[in-house]
């Protein structure tokens, strides 16, 4: 069983949220018996100082449990925090498919941080995902022929990856 903790760097409505808050509701889960611990920035309000030090907080709690961290790119921060949550300790990042989805309590969101994107930096990083990225930038596709009129976003997918890249296995 997985608990997630919304709004957990920034709130639209609230404005700033205490991490020592989401701290304890960190714990709580975790003495509940939950498996894992989803932290969000779902309006996209955190930069990696903010993003890294509730992460690398929220891991120390979880002990070997892990935490998710949940990325929007609303201000263009997403992959700065998703390096940021990864240096701070957590192994599990949500993202989707050309940055689909978003949250419309937040002014001028693009959508959740692009899966391609993440999947770069986690390579780039040292992390194997085993995750082909030609072939999934390759399935939005799907995507543009599904919904046309949805703007699809992503840095690795518009530029490509880097000549001599490996792919990944």
């Amino acid at each position: 069983m997985n608990a997630a903790i919304s709004m957990a760097l920034g709130c639209s409505i609230s404005g700033a949220v205490d991490p020592n808050e989401v701290l304890r509701l960190v714990e709580r889960c975790f003495d509940a018996g939950v498996d894992a611990v989803g932290i969000a920035d779902t309006v996209g309000y955190a930069g990696p100082r903010q993003v890294g030090d509730l992460t690398k907080a929220a891991v120390r709690l979880a002990g070997e449990k892990p935490i998710c961290v949940h990325l929007h790119d609303t201000r263009g921060m997403g992959v700065a925090n998703a390096s940021a949550a990864l240096d701070a300790g957590a192994r599990i990042l949500d993202g989707s498919l050309g940055g689909l989805g978003g949250c419309p309590f937040a002014p001028g969101a693009t959508g959740n941080v692009v899966f391609e994107d993440l999947v770069f930096l986690c390579e780039s990083k040292g992390f194997a995902t085993g995750i082909d990225l030609e072939r999934l930038i390759a399935v939005r596709s799907i995507l543009r022929a599904e919904m046309p009129d949805e703007p699809l976003y992503g840095g690795v997918a518009r530029a490509g990856l880097p000549c001599g890249t490996a792919r990944a296995a």
